[in-house]
């Protein structure tokens, strides 16, 4: 079989996991030249899978099963909370309050952890079945998206 967006995009997350621990590791060093560069490698992760989502995948989706609601909408709300979180932290790091930081990714985790087993267990198999055709397509615009 050929690769999947399943397989995909559970490396996407991840990688986002790990770059979530690498933030909250290097706010928890409390040096904030250490800090600046894995918070703001953890910010750009995120935002950039769930662009991947947003502007790649789920419209596909949307138009393939000629529906806009559901699970896709469900995604996108989650998406713009966890953005939240996420400006939250930018903030707090322009700011020099590394303090708040793992506070932050304690919560995000606890979001992302729920968010993602909808994904992988529900949507993205969803995905595979509904966009057999167009996967190949797909994958490759997702390993090339910045």
């Amino acid at each position: 079989m050929s690769e999947s967006l399943t397989q995909l995009l559970h490396d996407e997350h991840q990688k986002c996991d790990q770059a979530m621990a690498s933030a909250e590791e290097a706010a928890l060093s409390g040096d904030l030249a250490q800090a600046q560069g894995p918070v703001e490698a953890c910010i750009h992760e995120n935002i950039r899978h769930f662009k991947i989502e947003e502007d790649l995948l789920f419209p596909a989706f949307e138009e393939a099963t000629g529906t806009q609601g559901g699970p896709t909408q469900m995604m996108r709300m989650e998406h713009d909370q966890m953005r939240g979180l996420l400006e939250q932290m930018e903030s707090a790091l322009k700011q020099g309050d590394l303090d708040r930081i793992p506070n932050i990714t304690e919560t995000l985790v606890i979001l992302m952890q729920q968010h993602n087993m909808k994904e992988e267990n529900i949507l993205y198999p969803m995905m595979d079945q509904v966009l057999h055709e167009q996967r190949a397509g797909l994958i490759k615009e997702l390993k090339a998206f910045p």
